[in-house]
């Protein structure tokens, strides 16, 4: 079995899927705690659909993993370890900001709203969304939203986040503002945080660790640090991705 460690996740031999078919299989990794890891690949090889196994959203077909030395999250069982941060942001469109981050806090605490009000402030503040609490979903930009997602997802103070696709959509600005914030939230909160991205340039600018699904490999085929994926790695769909050309493998 899984021996829970320092590491924040731990997988061996986890084979992920819908309906008892396997789309990735064997797959063996540790994501360390304090640094932002990320999960890559091509369109369709099962990036969200591992993100979704890691947070409990969806049953491995085969194989253990565990999370925060708690095992497989179970969310029937009470309130998880981590908080998630989807990629449209998911928040609803009838309550402000400050109302979308409070809903954890709501949900989970017995808190006075008075301390609720104090917290989900908080949390937009860190988000660099201070002066925008009493705004709608349809009041504020595409990256305002994510940001507004990530706070919600910050609102139990969790020790890990699942993000997918945070950068997707997002002007080149907006999104380095939005790394910054992920940055932040690693370097002066310790958060570790886990993350589904294609973008290039956030992944050189904040990721510390990375893996490689493929789809035709149905597994890993590549595992380290960007650079190390990048400079030292002859794997030709490696080099396709990381260098933007056509993989002619």
């Amino acid at each position: 079995m899984v021996v829970p460690t320092q590491f924040g996740v731990r997988a061996q031999g986890l084979a992920i899927g819908y309906d008892g078919v396997a789309i990735q299989e064997g797959l063996d990794f540790e994501i360390s705690t304090g640094g932002i890891f990320a999960i890559l690949g091509g369109s369709g090889c099962g990036k969200t659909t591992l993100l979704q196994t890691l947070t409990g959203l969806l049953a491995p077909i085969s194989g253990e993993f565990d999370v925060l030395g708690h095992g497989p999250p179970d969310l029937a069982v009470g309130l998880p370890p981590f908080g998630v941060a989807f990629q449209s942001g998911a928040l609803l469109g009838s309550e402000t900001l400050l109302e979308n981050v409070s809903l954890p806090l709501r949900r989970w605490t017995d808190l006075p709203a008075e301390a609720i009000t104090a917290l989900a402030s908080s949390r937009l503040r860190i988000v660099g969304l201070a002066g925008f609490e009493l705004h709608l979903p349809a009041e504020v930009s595409g990256g305002m939203l994510k940001r507004a997602g990530i706070a919600r997802a910050l609102a139990m103070e969790p020790r890990m986040l699942f993000l997918d696709e945070p950068s997707a959509g997002l002007d080149p600005v907006t999104a380095v503002e939005l790394d910054d914030t992920l940055a932040l939230l690693r370097d002066d909160l310790g958060v570790t945080t886990v993350l589904v991205t294609h973008e290039l340039p956030s992944i050189f600018r904040i990721v510390d660790d990375c893996l490689m699904l493929d789809r035709d490999a149905h597994g890993i085929i590549a595992q380290g640090t960007p650079a190390e994926l990048r400079d030292h790695n002859d794997d030709p769909r490696v080099q396709a991705f990381f260098n933007r050309r056509p993989n002619h493998a």
